[in-house]
């Protein structure tokens, strides 16, 4: 494995950024929330960069709405302000946002472009979800639309429109359809990158600002490695 470049103060990827809300560019193995491992997460590296360029005493706010898989990258929004937080949740939560992914695979799927539907559950001692057709105790529905947008020399480019936000919902939807992600060997691919992530990236986001109400529509680069520079 090789060392992975993680997101700093100094080297943070700022995709937009006013008095309510930033949004970042995550890089793979940045974690957007602390969890047990401990590791400083990106909404704490945002808050030292606005403590940073504001020249802000004391502490700085900072509302998580939404998350990343650690091994992948792309779109993340922050909110800076207490009154922008709960209208940024109630847009995720009532599904007000539209997010397309971009995915790396090797086999490719037997359709071009399809609707995908599984019930999905979770593992939380794996950290994993499962796919089923039919419904389960505990487990959710997932729906997910792919069409293929790019023929590589060895891969598949993948772009992914999610209709449900579930736990590892397109990782563990398309391993279903025997479409793992590239490096994703929790979910059936052969071999894991170096640098431990995956190929998947949170490509775009539109949504209504919740405080100004104009549409905001935004479009994350995806990291910089043979691949995906393939991918543009």
């Amino acid at each position: 494995m090789v060392d992975k470049i993680l997101s700093n103060p100094k080297n943070l990827q700022v995709l937009y950024e006013d008095n309510h809300l930033i949004v970042i560019n995550k890089r793979p193995g940045d974690i957007v929330q602390g969890d047990k491992t401990g590791d400083m997460p990106l909404s704490e590296v945002v808050k030292l960069y606005i403590k940073e360029k504001y020249d802000k005493p004391g502490n700085v706010y900072l509302g998580v709405a939404h998350r990343l898989d650690r091994p992948t990258s792309g779109i993340v929004v922050f909110a800076k302000t207490s009154k922008a937080l709960p209208r940024l949740n109630k847009l995720f939560a009532e599904k007000k946002t539209t997010k397309t992914y971009w995915a790396v695979i090797k086999n490719p799927p037997e359709k071009e472009s399809d609707t995908l539907v599984h019930w999905l559950k979770r593992n939380p001692k794996q950290n994993k979800s499962y796919t089923n057709h039919k419904e389960d105790s505990d487990s959710k529905k997932a729906i997910l639309e792919y069409r293929m947008v790019r023929k590589l020399d060895n891969y598949f480019l993948l772009e992914i429109d999610l209709k449900t936000g579930r736990h590892h919902q397109i990782r563990a939807q398309l391993s279903a359809i025997g479409c793992p992600i590239k490096g994703d060997l929790k979910y059936g691919f052969d071999r894991s990158n170096k640098d431990a992530s995956i190929h998947l990236h949170a490509r775009s986001l539109s949504l209504i600002h919740p405080v100004k109400k104009e549409l905001l529509a935004l479009t994350a680069p995806p990291p910089r490695d043979p691949v995906w520079d393939a991918c543009l």
